[in-house]
Order: structure tokens, then sequence, then C-alpha cells
């Protein structure tokens, strides 16, 4: 029975969503005035130490107990998939039909838990893609500090909750760029044919085999992977960091209960791990531009080589400006100087990536001084690493906080990483947050807003229909009536996709 009192406070009201919009099976409620702001409620509950747990409860003490979800449970595509057919259901119902129209999101957790909840909305193809709110739960909280909600763990109280409700109410919305990464290595001649286990890959990457008949570079004996970010994909030394808090996290998780904790044991591995002293302690065969061929493609879809410092030991894409809790690695270029000249601010939504290196640590301290900036390498629509063998056996990657240890070639084999713009997604913002649009008449723009790029593409791997996905969930089609009324309710599946598991859900802390 729905849990709607009269006794509910009319703010309370205004978020609530009455249990049988949710399912099938829930009676109508007596009649009442639609809620302007109803929002399903993501959480994970290994996120923010205790914190996660907590903030379930409070949220199911004020709202209804079943609009609001433990992702330790249950999936976002499973739950989205049962609510938007059940909408499709009551599709002639008045009420039901503003739920979908007012529908919001909010996700608790790191930055993995995001992307992950980012990634689903992107893939199900909904009729009315609901807009995301996040809320800070891990150590880095990028997303949430570009959006204007904070970076740091919130209050799981009542107040603190309703007050994060209210600046729900009050947002706006926001289109963001997401970005699709293809990842493609040959199988091991020796040990076991499935990489997932040796490699421990992010969640948000995801094994599927052969894709498409008519993709060259799918070919025998290859491994490939596919996901999305929305902030960052990194490279090098600073993943290597992240990588190493995860180890010791997974270790020892008693250690990794407090925020600011895990924030100074991350400081405390960027010293042990030499990123300090990177020139002394790391030899040239690590830096960016002895790993990897670098190449972006033009507006026209060609490809050219990207010049890397040999001094650089880390790359960062980045999409958004908040990285490493919350700073801004490509800065404002000014176009008075020649080397600039063709850059634009870091726009959200101009349908290009950041390209920044850095040389150790304290190049990275830079960013901490008024209009400090990384080493601007480009901005571009597509880029590709391109791995051969050379003088070391494994490098160290990271997606929007998730790092992992990627093996390198031993021989003539190639791995390859190709980032492309995929399409945008919506986002809720605070009327004060840091992130830009370039269609914006407040912000100064430097490029024309109507120009677009071709989308024209050479046969790279990018150009095949299922490329266009991030692999986090089946394409979700709602049946016509006749589907529906045969097959009640059953979601379309798109070919050879890999359906994530709750099991591969993770506790933030570097996220």
């Amino acid at each position: 029975m729905d849990k709607y009192k009269e006794s509910s406070s009319d703010f309370l009201k205004q978020f609530y969503i009455p249990s049988y919009v949710l399912s099938e099976e829930a009676p109508p409620p007596l009649p009442i005035a639609p809620p302007e702001c109803p929002v399903l409620v993501f959480i994970n509950s290994k996120s923010g130490g205790q914190l996660g747990g907590e903030l379930i409860l409070t949220y199911r003490s004020l709202l209804n107990h079943n609009q609001v979800f433990d992702l330790g449970l249950e999936t976002p595509d499973k739950v989205l998939r049962r609510i938007y057919l059940n909408l499709q259901r009551l599709k002639d119902d008045d009420f039901a039909r503003q739920i979908r129209e007012k529908l919001k999101i909010i996700v608790a957790g790191g930055d993995g838990t995001a992307g992950w909840l980012l990634g689903v909305v992107c893939d199900l193809k909904l009729s009315h893609p609901p807009p995301i709110a996040t809320v800070p739960l891990g150590t880095g909280n990028n997303l949430p500090f570009a959006f204007g909600w904070g970076k740091k763990n919130p209050g799981t109280d009542t107040t603190s909750v309703e007050s994060f409700l209210d600046k729900v109410l009050k947002a706006k919305e926001m289109k963001i760029d997401n970005w699709h990464i293809l990842m493609r290595m040959k199988t091991p001649k020796e040990g076991s044919c499935d990489p997932l286990a040796p490699l421990e890959l992010p969640h948000s990457l995801h094994a599927f085999h052969r894709v498409s008949p008519t993709d060259e570079l799918n070919k025998e004996g290859c491994h490939t992977f596919r996901g999305g970010f929305w902030n960052y994909f990194s490279l090098g030394m600073d993943a290597q960091i992240s990588y190493a808090f995860h180890s010791e996290r997974k270790l020892h998780p008693e250690k990794f209960k407090n925020q600011l904790v895990n924030q100074s044991t991350y400081v405390k591995l960027g010293c042990t791990q030499g990123w300090f002293c990177a020139s002394l302690f790391h030899p040239a065969s690590r830096n960016i531009a002895q790993l990897a061929k670098v190449k972006i493609a033009d507006k026209n879809g060609q490809w050219h080589d990207l010049h890397i410092p040999h001094s650089i030991r880390s790359i960062v894409c980045l999409n958004l400006p908040s990285f490493s809790g919350g700073l801004n690695p490509w800065g404002t270029p000014n176009p008075r100087k020649q080397r600039d000249r063709d850059l634009t601010p870091p726009f959200v939504d101009d349908g290009l990536i950041e390209v920044v290196g850095f040389r150790n640590a304290w190049h990275g301290l830079v960013l901490l001084a008024p209009n400090g900036h990384g080493t601007r390498l480009a901005q571009a629509n597509r880029i590709r690493f391109e791995f051969h063998k050379g003088a070391t056996d494994h490098t160290f990657m990271r997606m929007d906080g998730e790092p992992w240890k990627q093996p390198l070639p031993l021989d003539d084999e190639t791995v390859m990483v190709e980032i492309s713009h995929l399409g945008q997604v919506n986002m809720l913002a605070t009327h004060d947050c840091r992130s830009r649009s370039m269609y914006d008449p407040s912000t100064p723009c430097h490029r024309d807003a109507g120009e677009e790029y071709d989308d024209n593409e050479d046969d790279s791997v990018a150009e095949a229909e299922e490329f266009r996905k991030f692999g986090a969930a089946d394409t979700f089609k709602i049946p016509d009536e006749g589907e529906h009324n045969n097959k009640k309710g059953r979601a379309s599946r798109s070919r050879n996709l890999h359906t994530h598991m709750v099991g591969h859900i993770s506790s933030e802390g570097s996220t």
C-alpha cells in the first residue's frame, strides 16, 4: 500500500511517485495532484563508507520506498525498463503521462556509479530520457562538482536530504557530451582466453566478441571492449597512483571509511609511487611518447599524428572542467597568443575533448595557481592511442575514476584505444555551476555556435552501428499494442551485448 499520507509535507509531495506508476501490480491511489518534480533515486550502498546505506534509509523514510533503489541489489537498466514499460501501459493516464514528462533521476555514489547510470540511460534510448543529478559519495566527486552539487560527502539526515531535493527542484537542465571508448587487443597465446579475470577491467568497460562481419579490424583472436565516459580518460602516472589506491583499499577496506582519510592516503601514494620525482624514479621508456603513437581526427574525419613532448608522463582526455577533486587542467586559452589561437574554453557540449599532458606531480600543482593549466596538446572529437611492443609490458589507465593495469604488446601486435564523440545526455546543474555551454549567451565563446562537425568517418571501428552504444544496457524498445499484449513487457535485445551484472558494482573511493 502507498505511503502517501495527507500528513506528508507539501514540499515532499513535489517529489513523490505513487506505486501504481512504478509497478503494474500496485492499485491506483486516491486522486492526488501530480508531483512537480518526480524523482527516481539510485544509491550505491557501498559508496562513502556507511553513508550509502544511511542515505537509502533516509530517502525511503521521506519518499515512496519503491522509488528508491539500492544499486547493490538491482541494476538501473532493469529498474528503468520495468518503470517505462509500466508508463507505456498507462499512456492514457494523464497523471502517469505528467510523471514521465517531468521525471528526474538522482544517483548517489562515486563518479563510476554516476557514469554507469548515465551509460544505461543513453543505451536504453528512452523516449523521454530523464535529466540526472549526482550526489557526491566518492572521494574525487568530479562529476557532482562540475555541475554544482559539491565535492564533499553529504549529510545523511533528513534536513540534508531535503536540502538536496530543494536544489534538484530548482536546478537547470544542461546537455553534456558523452564519449565512446573502444579498446582492442589480441588474445594471449598462453593462459586463459578470457581477459576479464587477469585484467580486472572497470565495470564501465564491457566485453563483446564479434561485433559486425563488416568490421575489418574485428579479426579472429582479438578481444574487444567498449564503454563510455563523461568526465575523463587518463593514461600514465596519475592512473598508476589511482590503481595503487584502489588496490590498497581492496586489501584494507576498513581503513577507507572517511573522505578526508582517503584523500590524504592518495597524496601519500603519490609520493611513494615517485610521482613527485618522476625523472628520477621513472625511466624515459614510461613516457607517453615512448609508449604510444597518438592520432587525432579533424572535423572532416581525417587522422593526423599528435606530437607528444618526450617529458609528458601522463595524458588526460577531459570532457568536464573538473579533474582530481575539482581542478581544471585545461584552463582558459588566451586567443591573443599564437599557440592558443585555435583553442577554445572547455565547453561541455561542443563535441570536443581537451587533451592535456603532465610531466609530474609538481607540474600538476600548477593547477592550484590562478590561471594554472597543464600542457595543452589538442582539442578533438576523436583520438586514438596505438601501443606497440616497447620497453615495458604494461601501463595504467583510468576512466571516470576507475583505474586498471593494462598489459602492452610483447610481440608484433597492437593494443588500440579509440575515443570518439557519441552524443549528449541531459544533466541537472545548479545555476552557479562551473560547467559552461557554448550555446549559453552569457558564456564568452570563441567558436561559431552554428558550426557542426562533419559526420563522414573513415573505415575505423567507430563506423558500425554497434559502436554507437556504450554496452551498459540493451537498447530498450517500447512494444506496440499488439506486441505488448502478446509478450507483456518484453524489451528487445540488441546483438551480442554484455549485460552488466550487479556483482561488478564497486565501492568508489577515488571516483
